[in-house]
């Protein structure tokens, strides 16, 4: 059994919002260059898409996600403002995510989704049931009640917190 997961392809996709913003909330920013270098060494993943908004002016964070081997999906955002007048930017890249998993399905043996939101319920729950779904890391303890069926899948990015931690 071992030598054949070796020689699976396996694939990240990788809600960025959701991971980011789930790193920061616990006090801590992520290295995306080493969260990929563990997504490699330790879940042996070939390819790794990132889904984010875009936003002009973060070309140099898109620029040195991509030089680390990250494929980016960019997502057109929004500019919207909150009830005080400040202005939030809204860039939900769900339905990319969903979308790219199932471009690539013919490509993969097994995924690695990394996100704690419930919006992915359907895909994790296809993929476990095609038994596609290799790891679902989530960025935080608080993930959504709708992935705790899918226990035995989940892993908290929190548990290598020192490992990844930008300097």
């Amino acid at each position: 059994m071992k030598s054949k997961l070796k020689f699976q392809k396996i694939y990240a996709f990788i809600d960025s919002q959701n991971l980011n913003l789930g790193v920061k909330s616990q006090g801590w920013a992520l290295d995306f260059g080493k969260f990929r270098q563990l997504l490699i060494t330790k879940y042996r993943v070939k390819k790794t898409f990132l889904f984010i908004g875009f936003v002009q002016g973060n070309q140099a964070l898109y620029t040195h996600l991509q030089s680390v081997g990250y494929i980016c999906v960019f997502k057109p955002t929004l500019e919207m403002k909150d009830k005080n007048g400040k202005v939030k930017v809204k860039g939900n890249v769900d339905a990319e995510l969903v979308l790219h998993s199932m471009i690539e399905w013919s490509k993969y043996d097994q995924a690695v989704i990394v996100s704690g939101d419930g919006d992915f319920h359907c895909l994790i729950e296809y993929l476990a049931e095609k038994n596609k779904l290799s790891k679902l890391i989530v960025p935080n303890k608080r993930y959504s009640s709708l992935l705790r069926k899918f226990g035995r899948f989940i892993v908290n990015v929190g548990l290598f917190k020192e490992k990844l931690k930008a300097r």
